[in-house]
């Protein structure tokens, strides 16, 4: 039996054999001179490019000559002549091998020691053949990686998502559909930039690391600084050193990037994840929603080419977004209106009668929070707009001016899950720091998610923060809407996976 036989065969040999096989075919191009990890390559085209280029070719007419390269995924056919598919960037693309093409020695001492999975070089004349697929006639090829380990067995593919997750070079390399997710991606971040840049907004970068993890209700990461000799944080947000920058006078800027949040993991949430925030000088929520709305649209039409996008078998309207505030989409699910009680004692009987539970720190807009949690948040399939959060659970936003029990925040809501949340900014250093310490008393009864003090970012608004629109996407969660993926870990590259026993 032949090497390439035995591997075809081998579902049940050893992959530690299959290894050494390969070792022998590498040592063996050595031996002939031909250097088993090649060196840089003349590509003129791609797979796609080629079909499209010589779509129109009919009967015997040849194309012109190509020079491609990219991975063996398959290889067909016997003695003088043998099919094999190649895959690039852009897709597949079928070649064709002839012994009286490339001549005896090469044909027998090379292509024979090929396997599914070495990468080559190709240059070779286009043509059709009798079943209308554009095929690339090799007339020399170079061997530019040989691959010691083989691919999945191709009729089951790779499909086991734990594999995928954690050798993601291996998903790309077998499932184009992963690619293109990928690809979607990126259009949707440069779609979110282009919306921001053409409307006069700068890109910043601000620290991954700092002494105090502020901007957001979350447990940091925490490492230490050998150097200086002191505790550190990974970012859990990038809310505080943007409006830093709204103080000095940048007026419009935003940040794309990784934060970190040392809590759970699902379908929706990974210990790192990319979003953006964005803050506009002299802006309000109501202008922050609008942009909220124009950023997902422009995403949508760059990725899906519709407003109308179908998420796990339900289509989501971008169209329009409702808005409603937080205690009216309660009252409207329970018929119970929180903020008409005078004292924490109502809201939690009305609490205890729709069996929403609560906390003994909780005022009655935190209990409000958590009816909206319990009672409806789930509920929002269609994309909306939820506002007038409490007070008491928005230590940075501004209270609404006619109600101060509540703030000039929203979130926006689809398919159940929250994709945005913006206010307007709270710019009262007096107000600030009493939030703050309100926060401290609830890290003190127990919530080890509360805010704590930043003094300089006091000091920041002491010398005047204009007023202030502020804005905080999950990009992920947005690009799992565009994609139709179902979990966070297949729009991320390289998912956080926990070690198994080897590694």
């Amino acid at each position: 039996m032949s090497d390439k036989n035995k591997e075809q065969a081998a579902p049940q040999q050893d992959e530690n054999e299959m290894f050494e096989v390969r070792r022998e075919k590498m040592q063996a191009f050595a031996d002939l001179g031909v250097a088993p990890f090649g060196h840089r390559y003349d590509v003129d085209h791609h797979a796609t490019e080629v079909k499209e280029e010589y779509a129109h070719l009919e009967g015997e007419d040849e194309g012109g000559e190509v020079s491609i390269a990219g991975r063996l995924m398959a290889i067909r056919g016997h003695g003088k002549a043998s099919f094999a598919t190649l895959r690039d960037a852009s897709g597949d693309i079928q070649i064709y091998f002839k012994l009286d093409v490339l001549g005896e020695e090469k044909y027998k001492q090379e292509f024979k020691k090929l396997d599914i999975g070495d990468i080559i070089g190709v240059k070779g004349v286009v043509f059709k053949t009798r079943r209308g697929e554009i095929t690339v006639r090799v007339e020399d090829f170079t061997l530019l990686s040989k691959s010691l380990r083989p691919l999945p067995e191709k009729f089951h593919g790779l499909k086991d998502v734990d594999i995928r997750y954690r050798q993601r070079y291996l998903d790309l390399i077998m499932n184009l559909d992963v690619r293109e997710t990928f690809r979607k991606r990126s259009r949707a971040l440069k779609s979110i930039r282009s919306y921001l840049d053409e409307r006069g907004f700068l890109e910043v970068e601000t620290p991954v690391l700092s002494s105090i993890a502020g901007g957001a209700a979350a447990r940091p990461f925490i490492t230490h600084h050998n150097a200086l000799d002191i505790d550190l944080y990974l970012r859990i947000a990038t809310e505080l050193n943007l409006k830093r920058l709204i103080v000095g006078g940048l007026e419009r800027v935003y940040e794309m990037g990784r934060v970190f949040r040392n809590e759970g993991m699902d379908v929706r949430h990974n210990p790192e994840f990319t979003s953006i925030e964005i803050y506009q000088a002299y802006a309000d929520y109501n202008d922050i929603m609008d942009m909220t709305e124009g950023i997902v649209k422009n995403a949508a039409m760059a990725v899906c080419g519709s407003l109308q996008v179908t998420y796990q078998g339900v289509e989501l309207d971008f169209s329009h977004a409702k808005r409603i505030s937080m205690n009216d989409a309660v009252k409207e699910a329970t018929g119970k209106d929180f903020l008409s009680c005078q004292t924490v004692e109502e809201a939690r009987k009305m609490a205890d009668e729709i069996g929403v539970p609560y906390e003994e720190r909780h005022g009655i807009g935190g209990i409000l929070n958590q009816a909206f949690e319990e009672k409806v948040e789930e509920t929002l399939m269609q994309p909306t707009f939820i506002t007038n959060h409490p007070t008491e659970i928005s230590p940075l936003a501004k209270r609404n001016p006619d109600d101060p029990r509540v703030t000039d925040r929203f979130e926006f809501f689809a398919y159940g899950r929250e994709l945005a949340n913006g206010f307007t900014e709270l710019n009262d250093p007096i107000d600030q720091k009493g939030r703050f310490l309100d926060q401290l008393k609830q890290r003190e009864a127990g919530d080890d998610e509360a805010h704590v003090m930043d003094e300089d970012f006091v000091r920041a608004l002491e010398y005047g923060l204009p007023p202030t629109g502020g804005l905080g996407i999950g990009v992920d969660r947005l690009v799992m809407f565009l994609t139709d993926a179902p979990s966070i870990r297949d729009v991320l590259l390289f998912p956080t996976m926990k070690p198994i026993d080897h590694e």
